[in-house]
């Protein structure tokens, strides 16, 4: 599934947050934001994830516009990972509860063997399915999360800061295992984070963005060289110990 905004704008009274942004993703491919707090990479995701209703410009799923309110289907086709994987999950339900959620929802069938192929996917003992979020690590609570994003068997994955609650070392296997699953289940990715490294990691292409606009978009290579054009990116650059190979 492709991906198009076109002059995404993002209110929140009479204070604009998000101003004109624009970038496309080629199915199958992975696209990274990056920004600092406040710049307005998390906004742009959650309109992009019909979380948030207040927007004007475009945003297009394989050419076709996405309204406002998004149908019910829609969510079937896009998912969200979010940062938190403590804060996302139920603490009082069942890993089992929480991944019947959304097949239960949309009328899925086969959901005992839905969950089976989830936990298979992210890695997760079968035996995690009758456990509670805060029985499990913060890196198997974010396994989780992905699997739930999985069990709709969706075509894009939104991803906010996946990695950022988590341990250095744990972040490389959540980044591998977002890799490979992309690979494996041809997705399409967005994902935003502070931290270009990370991002490098995981996408191809990157947008910078500072205090809602987005400066600057960059292949991963180009940044690696150093072949950048605005301070900013050149500023995110420099932070960063080191680039990552896109995988």
């Amino acid at each position: 599934m492709t991906i198009e905004t076109d002059n995404l704008r993002i209110s929140f009274g009479d204070k604009e947050v998000v101003k004109g942004v624009s970038f496309k993703v080629a199915h199958g491919a992975s696209f990274g934001i990056v920004g600092e707090s406040g710049s307005g990479k998390s906004t742009v995701l959650r309109a992009m994830a019909g979380l948030n209703n207040d927007w004007s410009g475009r945003i297009a799923f394989s050419g076709e516009d996405a309204p406002l309110k998004r149908p019910p289907a829609f969510f079937r086709k896009v998912q969200m990972v979010f940062q938190d994987p403590y804060g996302s999950l139920h603490p009082r339900q069942t890993i089992d509860r929480i991944l019947s959620e959304l097949p239960l929802v949309h009328g899925m069938n086969d959901i005992d063997a839905r969950i089976a192929r989830v936990l298979s996917a992210v890695a997760l003992p079968q035996s995690a399915r009758f456990r509670f979020p805060h029985q499990l690590s913060g890196g198997q609570r974010q396994r989780v999360a992905i699997a739930r994003a999985l069990i709709a068997e969706p075509q894009v994955l939104l991803l906010d800061e996946p990695t950022s609650a988590l341990d250095v070392s744990v972040q490389a296997e959540i980044l591998n295992l977002l890799a490979d699953l992309r690979v494996e289940q041809n997705l399409t990715y967005v994902m935003v984070s502070h931290n270009l490294s990370v991002i490098s990691h995981l996408c191809s292409r990157v947008g910078v963005m500072i205090d809602g606009h987005m400066v600057e978009q960059v292949t991963v290579e180009d940044l690696r060289l150093g072949n950048v054009q605005h301070p900013h990116t050149r500023e995110l650059r420099n932070l960063s110990v080191e680039l990552e190979e896109p995988v």
